[in-house]
C-alpha cells in the first residue's frame, strides 16, 4: 500500500478537483478527452463549478511530499439541476478521482471511506454516485456497500446507506 495522508478539502482545491473530474471522465484507456471539453460539458462541470458551496464537502489524498494525488467530494443537486447520479434532493452525490499512477494502491478506498464517514457524521442517510459500465471502480463501490438503483444506457446510479 502506498504511503499517503488525507486532509479535508478546502476552497483552494477547486482546480485540483477539476483535474480529478477529468481523470474520472477519462478512465477508459484509449479514449482521452481534453480537459476543456470535459469541464465545458455541463454534466461534468457541475461537479466543480463554484467550489466550495456551503454544503460541499471533500477530502484530498497527499503523497509524502504533500502533493495532491486524489480526491473525493460530494455535492447536493436539486431536481431542477440533476447530476448524473441524482436520486433525490438532499442526497449528496460522490465524485472521486485518483491520478493514474496512484491507482490500485488503496487511495480510492481510503478517500471513499473518509468521505462516507464525513457524510454520516453530518447527518446524511445516503450517498449516491454514477459509474459507467466497465469502469474498474465499479467493484470498489460494490465492496464498500453501494448498490445499483438505476441503469441508464451504459451508466449505473449506485447508492450506499450510511446509517
Amino acid at each position: 500500500m502506498a504511503d499517503f495522508s488525507i486532509r479535508p478539502a478546502d476552497p483552494a482545491d477547486g482546480g485540483f478537483l477539476a483535474d480529478m473530474v477529468v481523470e474520472a471522465a477519462n478512465w477508459r484507456a484509449g479514449s482521452i478527452r481534453p480537459r476543456p471539453a470535459i469541464l465545458a460539458d455541463a454534466r461534468h462541470g457541475a461537479y466543480v463549478a463554484g467550489w466550495q458551496r456551503p454544503a460541499d464537502r471533500g477530502v484530498v489524498a497527499l503523497d509524502v511530499d504533500g502533493r495532491s494525488i486524489g480526491a473525493a467530494w460530494f455535492r447536493l443537486f436539486g431536481a431542477d439541476r440533476r447530476s448524473l447520479g441524482f436520486v433525490a434532493a438532499g442526497v449528496p452525490e460522490l465524485i472521486i478521482g485518483v491520478r493514474p499512477i496512484w491507482r490500485a494502491q488503496g487511495i480510492g478506498r481510503a478517500l471513499l471511506r473518509a468521505l462516507a464517514e464525513r457524510a454520516r457524521t453530518e447527518g446524511y442517510a445516503r450517498l449516491t454516485l454514477s459509474v459507467e459500465h466497465g469502469n474498474f471502480a465499479h467493484e470498489l463501490y460494490r465492496s464498500e456497500g453501494f448498490t445499483v438503483v438505476e441503469t441508464v444506457a451504459d451508466r449505473d446510479t449506485m447508492v450506499r446507506a450510511l446509517r
